[in-house]
């Protein structure tokens, strides 16, 4: 099989998966049935959850004995919690949070 039949095919199948996995929630819940409680409570809970997990990601590498001594970290976690608290808007947060890490270790990560 050669290479553009092959990322035809899985290009066919990502659209395939991912349009039915997107149509299931209107299949369900569609002909207007009440969403079921436990769905409205994850829709609630999983962007604070997300930003939980990408925070102690964040944090399990952080070295005490290095330059700063976890100031990018803490900046990033700063302005995500300040950014969500604002807006409630967590790719916003995640977003920005994120760039200030990165800014801040590309920057000032090798400091004397």
């Amino acid at each position: 099989m050669n290479d553009s039949l092959y990322l035809l095919l899985a290009t066919a199948v990502m659209f395939g998966v991912t349009y039915t996995l997107r149509g299931f929630s209107f299949m369900a819940f569609g002909n207007g049935r009440k969403t079921p409680e436990a769905i409205l409570y994850v829709g609630r809970v999983i962007s604070p959850a997300v930003i939980a997990v990408m925070i102690v990601y964040c944090l399990k590498g952080t070295s005490f004995h290095a330059p700063l001594y976890g100031g990018a970290e803490a900046a990033a976690i700063g302005v995500c919690i300040l950014l969500h608290r604002l807006f409630h808007n967590p790719l916003l947060s995640i977003a920005t949070s994120t760039a200030v890490y990165m800014v801040m270790v590309q920057n000032w990560g090798s400091l004397p």
